[in-house]
């Protein structure tokens, strides 16, 4: 009897392990990613909680522009609860043999020789259009959910959500960034 017990709680953890795994997703950046699609702006909708973004309260965005150098231009932007700017700016390089891979600094030209100034800037899921990406990395330590224009409608944030708790990130801790979720 106490043989079967075992057995039995042995087959049923396998199937809930098995389940479980059903309900994932890769984190990995996406297969196909154009450049030249992706630049202008996004408007952050949610993100998870960072240091650097402590102070933003309303009209978070991300502009990129292609350099001629084959980097990319980064600049944040956002209002504090006054109602102030406050403005970032870096650079992305792209990462050899994964196009939704990039590599995004914020610390001074200077000191881009040095490996620990690179941040993984992953772009996990990607609409065809262009309207929406969702952007992690390998950490699962932040997110964002960005879309081309301020507002999304509440099912598409809701779906993107599911999604990324899928791959593995504490979604349950997503700041909505000021921008409409309808």
């Amino acid at each position: 009897m106490v043989r079967w017990l075992l057995l039995s709680l042995v087959m049923l953890s396998g199937m809930g392990a098995a389940r479980a795994q059903d309900a994932t997703l890769p984190n990995t950046p996406v297969p196909a990613l154009d450049l030249q699609r992706y630049v202008g702006t996004w408007h952050e909708i949610a993100h998870l909680p960072l240091f650097f973004q402590r102070n933003c309260a309303a009209n978070t965005t991300a502009t990129y522009a292609v350099r001629p150098d084959g980097r990319v231009t980064v600049r944040n932007a956002c209002e504090t609860a006054e109602g102030k700017p406050l403005v970032s700016e870096g650079v992305a390089r792209p990462v050899p043999g994964q196009p939704g891979a990039l590599q995004v600094r914020f610390a001074p030209a200077w000191l881009g020789w040095l490996p620990m100034v690179w941040a993984d800037y992953w772009v996990v899921e990607l609409d065809p259009e262009y309207r929406w990406a969702v952007v992690g990395g390998p950490s699962r330590k932040y997110l964002w959910i960005l879309s081309r224009t301020p507002t999304m409608p509440r099912d598409q944030f809701d779906a993107l959500r599911e999604r990324a708790a899928r791959r593995g990130y504490p979604v349950e801790r997503l700041i909505q960034a000021g921008q409409t979720v309808e």
